[in-house]
This record gives C-alpha cells, sequence and structure tokens, in this order.
C-alpha cells in the first residue's frame, strides 16, 4: 500500500469571521516603535540616576539645625582714607522666627509672589519650566525659568549667583533633595530666615527691623508685602534705596495674593501704604553714593571672594560732608546735583550722587548722561591748540553758518575780532563752532575720546556746543588730566584691601598715565581756562587762589555745570532735573559755579597755593624754522587713537615714519564716530614741516 506524504503546517488560532490579519510592521513605523522603546528605556534610565542624585544629595544634607546655624554672605568695613570707619555693608542678622512665630500674612506673601506652586511641586517646577520653554520660543527670546522657593533656598545656602548650566542643574538637584529631606514648612521656615531682603538684610526679622524699626513677628500686611517683594531685586526695591519703588513693588504682590487666594479683596483694600512708616537710617545718606561706586571694583580687584574683609578708600570724610552741604545748599528747588572731586592721582575724594541717598539712590555722579553745554569746549580748543592756535591768536566773533547750522552766542551779540583767549573766557559759540569745523569735528571727538569720554560721540557740527552728552565722573577726569599738565588720570575709590587679620588682599600701586597732549597744549588750555575764571562766565567760582575752570548750560537751562580745579584738587559739579525739565535761572556760572567755590574752600584749604604753568613754549616746528630744522621736533609730540580705541605714542611703538598713520575714513552710522582720527592729520604735518613745499 502506498505511503501518502502528508506535511503538517503549524497549527493556528482559527481566525475569527471578519477580523483582518495584523499586519507586520515595516518602514518608518518599525523604526517609530524602535524609537519609542529607546526613548522609554533612556527616560528611566535617566529618572532613576535623577532618583539615585537626588538620594545621594539629600543624605549629604546638613540636618535642620545646623542649617539654621550657618551664616551667609560677606561681611565688608569701608573705611575712609584716614581709616575711620564709614560704613559696615555685609549681613545682618535679626532673631531666628519658627515657622509659627513668621506672620501667615509674610508666608502667603512670600508664596504668593515668589512661588504660587510651593505645596505642590517637588522641588522643580514643571509646569513653570513649560511655560518659560513656550514663551521663549513664541517670543523668540532666551528661556527665562523662575526659580522655585526650594530652589532659591538651594543657591543662598549651598551655591553662588553664575547663570552656568552646570550651576542651574545642581541647584535642581539640591531643591529636590531638600524636599526630600525637609518639609514644606521646614523650606519656607529656613527660606524666610535665610534669603536676602536689601540693605545686608538677610531673614525677615532683620528685614522689619531695618526698614520699619521693630521685630518681624508684628508685621502689618503692607509691611509684609513689602518685604515679600524685595526679594526679585533687593538692590532696587529696599526701602533705603527707593521708597516709592519698594511701595510700588508691594502693591503688586497685594494684587498676586488677592489672586491666588492668600487674602481677599476686602484685606487687599485694607493694606494702606500710606500708613507704613520706615525706620530713619543713619550712615545712608551721600556716602553711600561714593561706596555704591567703589566697592563693586572689589570683582575685578579680587576676583571671588568670600572672607570678611576691609577696604581702605580714598574718600576724605571732611570733603564728603562739604561737598553733600554744597550741593543741598546751591542746587535750585525741584533739581537734583551732582559733585565728583579727584585729588591729582585721581584718587577720588568726594562723590555726591544726589541730594538725598534715601530718597533716591541712583548715582548721576557716574551714572547719569547728560549734555555738558559749553564745558565741552574744552575738547574743541584743546584741538585747536595742537593744531597751531595760542592764546592770544586773533579770531572773529560773527554769524557763521556750518552744514545748515547756525550757532548763536548766548547774550545774541558778536564782538567782532577778539583774541582766543577772550573767546574762551566769554564762551563765544560762533569761535568754537569756527575752530570746530577747521581742525575737524572728527578730531574734536578724538580728543575727547583720548581725555576719557566713554559715552557715545556725534560727529555733526552742533557737538562743538556740547550736544553729546556725558557723565560727570567722566568729564571731571578729563579736566584732572589738565591740572596733571597733560598726563592722563583715571579716577579711582580704592587703596587697599586686607582681611580682618591684616592680611593684605590688594594695595594700589602707584603708576603714571601716559601723556594725551604736549606740555605746551596743557599749558594753553590752562590759561584759557584760567581766563574764563578770572574774567570770564566762571566768576562766582573764585576762591582767593588761582582756579581754572569752565561754566557749561544746556538749551532752556536744562542742565547747569561747572568743571574746574585749584592746588592739586579737580572738581566737577553738575546740577538739573531727573526728567530734563527746564530750571528757570540755571546756569552753569550761578549755582553750578557758587557750589564748586562751597566745596573748593574746604578742599583747599590746607594746600599750597599753586600758580597754574600757562607759558606757551612751542614746538620748533611751529616757529619760522632756519634752514635745516624743518623736521624738529614734530614727530615726537603727536599722540594718536588706534581703530581699538587705544591711545598710541609713535616714538615708542617703533614706527620708522615720521607722522602717525592715516586713520580709515568713518563710515556712515548716523552721526556717530566709528573710528577716531589721528591727533593730527596728514594735511597739517606736512604744512607744519615743510613736506609740501616745492623742494
Amino acid at each position: 500500500m502506498a505511503r501518502t506524504d502528508i506535511r503538517r503546517t503549524p497549527s493556528r488560532e482559527p481566525r475569527k469571521p471578519g477580523k483582518p490579519a495584523k499586519p507586520e510592521l515595516t518602514g518608518w513605523r518599525k523604526w517609530l516603535r524602535r524609537l519609542f522603546v529607546w526613548g522609554l528605556t533612556l527616560g528611566l534610565l535617566a529618572l532613576g540616576s535623577l532618583v539615585v542624585a537626588v538620594a545621594l544629595q539629600a543624605r549629604s544634607l546638613p540636618g535642620f539645625e545646623e542649617l539654621k546655624s550657618n551664616p551667609v554672605g560677606q561681611m565688608i568695613v569701608v573705611r575712609a582714607r584716614d581709616g575711620t570707619e564709614l560704613v559696615s555693608l555685609g549681613p545682618s542678622y535679626g532673631k531666628w522666627l519658627s515657622h509659627d512665630q513668621i506672620p501667615q500674612v509674610m508666608r502667603d506673601g512670600m508664596v504668593a509672589v515668589e512661588d504660587r506652586r510651593f505645596r505642590s511641586h517637588f522641588g522643580v517646577d514643571p509646569i513653570g519650566l513649560a511655560r518659560a520653554g513656550y514663551v521663549a520660543v513664541t517670543s523668540g527670546k532666551s528661556i527665562r525659568a523662575t526659580s522655585t522657593i526650594s530652589q532659591q533656598l538651594a543657591r543662598t545656602v549651598f551655591l553662588n549667583n553664575s547663570r552656568t548650566l552646570g550651576r542651574k542643574l545642581r541647584e535642581g538637584v539640591i531643591a529636590m533633595a531638600l524636599e526630600w529631606k525637609f518639609s514644606k514648612d521646614e523650606i519656607l521656615e529656613l527660606y524666610l530666615n535665610k534669603v536676602y531682603f536689601g540693605g545686608g538684610a538677610y531673614g525677615v526679622d532683620a528685614a522689619s527691623r531695618k526698614f520699619f524699626g521693630h521685630p518681624g513677628t508684628q508685621l502689618s500686611p503692607a509691611e509684609a508685602a513689602i518685604i515679600a517683594g524685595l526679594v526679585k531685586a533687593p538692590s532696587n526695591y529696599a526701602p533705603t534705596a527707593d521708597r516709592q519703588a519698594a511701595i510700588d513693588r508691594a502693591k503688586v504682590t497685594i494684587e498676586l495674593m488677592e489672586k491666588n487666594g492668600a487674602i481677599t479683596p476686602a484685606q487687599a483694600l485694607a493694606a494702606d501704604f500710606g500708613q507704613v512708616s520706615f525706620a530713619q537710617e543713619a550712615g545712608q545718606n551721600s556716602v553711600r553714593y561714593f561706596t555704591d561706586w567703589a566697592l563693586p571694583q572689589l570683582d575685578l580687584l579680587l576676583g571671588e571672594n568670600n572672607e570678611p574683609i576691609e577696604v581702605w578708600t580714598t574718600l576724605d570724610v571732611n570733603l564728603q560732608r562739604a561737598a553733600t552741604e554744597a550741593i543741598q545748599n546751591n542746587v535750585p528747588n525741584g533739581a537734583q546735583g551732582a559733585l565728583v572731586s579727584m585729588d591729582r592721582d585721581g584718587a577720588v575724594l568726594a562723590l555726591v550722587g544726589g541730594t538725598d541717598y534715601v530718597t533716591s539712590n541712583y548715582n548721576r555722579a557716574t551714572n547719569a548722561v547728560r549734555q555738558p553745554g559749553s564745558a565741552w569746549k574744552l575738547f574743541v580748543y584743546l584741538a585747536a591748540l595742537e593744531a597751531g592756535y595760542t592764546p592770544n591768536d586773533e579770531v572773529i566773533d560773527e554769524p557763521v553758518t556750518i552744514e545748515g547750522w547756525s550757532p548763536r552766542n548766548s547774550g545774541g551779540t558778536f564782538a567782532g575780532k577778539i583774541d582766543v583767549r577772550s573767546a574762551f573766557a566769554y564762551s563765544k559759540n560762533t569761535v568754537a563752532a569756527q575752530l570746530g569745523n577747521e581742525v575737524g569735528f572728527a578730531t574734536v571727538a578724538g580728543m575727547a575720546r583720548r581725555f576719557g569720554i566713554t559715552t557715545p560721540i556725534s560727529t555733526v557740527p552742533s557737538m562743538v556746543l556740547g550736544s553729546n552728552e556725558v557723565r560727570v565722573i567722566d568729564l571731571t577726569r578729563a579736566f584732572a588730566s589738565i591740572s596733571a599738565k597733560g598726563q592722563a588720570v583715571e579716577p579711582y575709590g580704592i587703596n587697599k584691601v586686607a582681611t580682618t587679620d591684616g592680611r593684605v588682599l590688594y594695595e594700589r600701586e602707584r603708576k603714571s598715565g601716559p601723556m594725551l597732549v604736549p606740555a605746551y597744549v596743557a599749558a594753553g588750555i590752562t590759561d584759557l581756562l584760567q581766563s574764563a575764571v578770572a574774567i570770564g562766565t566762571g566768576s562766582a567760582a573764585q576762591i582767593g587762589r588761582p582756579v581754572a575752570g569752565k561754566t557749561g548750560t544746556t538749551s532752556s537751562n536744562k542742565d547747569g555745570w561747572f568743571m574746574g580745579f585749584s592746588s592739586g584738587v579737580t572738581t566737577g559739579v553738575w546740577m538739573g532735573r531727573d526728567d530734563s525739565k527746564p530750571v528757570p535761572g540755571l546756569q552753569g556760572g550761578h549755582a553750578p559755579a557758587r557750589a564748586f567755590a562751597a566745596f573748593m574752600k574746604v578742599a583747599v584749604a590746607n594746600r599750597p597755593v599753586e600758580k597754574f604753568d600757562t607759558e606757551m613754549t612751542l614746538p620748533a616746528w611751529q616757529l619760522e624754522p632756519d634752514d635745516g630744522q624743518l623736521m624738529s621736533g614734530s614727530p615726537d609730540d603727536f599722540y594718536y587713537v588706534d581703530e581699538q580705541g587705544n591711545l598710541i605714542e609713535p616714538t615708542r611703538a617703533g614706527r620708522g615714519s615720521a607722522s602717525p598713520p592715516s586713520a580709515p575714513e568713518p563710515g556712515p552710522n548716523n552721526g556717530l564716530e566709528e573710528v577716531l582720527p589721528p591727533a593730527a592729520n596728514e594735511e597739517f604735518l606736512n604744512e607744519a614741516t615743510g613736506r609740501d613745499r616745492p623742494g
């Protein structure tokens, strides 16, 4: 019987009627599935690693009691030049308040304004991060994720304020570890007792005592709102810096508390900021303008340093007091004033940035930019003197039009033929315009840059009358360099820094700056400045000894200036309104000059009388040359500014040419200079040295 070969197939589950066969994954579906599996695996691994990292970090964290006793912040004792303690800055700690001792409104206010999901997140707020990412993508701006209270505590206690990605990741891990190890109430207690609230105050109790004069347990809703609003920017919102800014920020805090249900609408309306009484602080006026300017320089001088330190500054206590009184006694009603005074080496002896630091800590001496008016003519006449003019040369005060611009003199009259000295003393605008046009407006801009003006400079014709804005400290520096007979002066405020046990961390080295103009140019401009005080617009600045200076008044009396020097002390005074509105009767020769005189009488009282060197010994190339002397003396007298803005002295640059290289032509930039020209251009040098004469 024949065998029948029967092939058996694997048994299959009977297909249900109507159900199609399940297709195998192919192509992009297959890769998508693999991508999902790998992504899920990597995500789980990352999550596991994060959990391990947080657990290990939590184990290494100090205990709650240890964290309570661990202070933060650096103590800085600031001393005057004679060693007198000016102010002690740094951490100020009040009494530690337990969670229950901190008023409920204070706790609610802080959560509302800093971290409204504090009770629900695990140390990092995913919703907040997602929202920040969405805003960054839709607005095109960089991501700005807000930190939770736990993250801020981690940064305050364990980290620094650097904005690196690594530091931010560590902050997140520590924040989650804090949440792992401590309760929400404990974290909030630590935070409210350690966070910085401005004015040197760390913690709620210290802030309450500093700003309101009573313990933190007695905070009213309005006071709690003020304190809660400080964390975002303590230096800007602290009542010691700006009371109105603190109140405005507190109103935002009240709105957030109401929005988040921390207080009722009735309680929000009951928060009366008009009844808030701020504590008066000693030592917060005037001198703080100086410390606000000087102390940030420690970051450059020391680098990262957390040790308690003592800082010896250049400030003279008596002169600071005299400067404050000079401004307050002479500034017009409704106006502000600023004063900077420097010794002959650039040491800042006094610095006043406003009429009252408590009312406004805005430093008008170092931060405000204002038009200097005729005080800018310093650079016009410096350029003219360097180009060959002398104080006795004849000029003509007459109507003039340059590129459609027609300057007018203050009195509306013209004197005709006068000498350069008289034109400067009586601040003749038409003469300044002619000189600026002759030497070149870019040359005037280059001279201003050379003498330390750091703000943008326009080279339109009206720039010769001070249409460019400057800082008081920069213009004072320029006049100080004239007082130093043309040598560059750099303002500084710190002489020495040492630890509290006497170890010196920094000590300023005495060094001389480069010569900015030849000696004869410095002598010539000093002659003009002395005449402006003796017979001209600055007569109110006379103090019974030689004074050299210049007034400045802008259109509609918006700004008034007096800049000058005597016996090695250079002082600049500015007055005007912060909103740049006109001040009736404000002129540089009136209130600013009187304030200058009042201060300088004190500043130079114990210094010998010094006569100015005003004799101009001209270089050989500027005199009628004898045969064989056509090239004598010229090349070494000139300095120029290179493309990077560096001052170059030709004889030290190793250059073989007798004249400075021509600077590139400035490109169009809405009237702003891009590259500053040499101190003297090629055409002028050719004429001066005779190189353009036929052989």
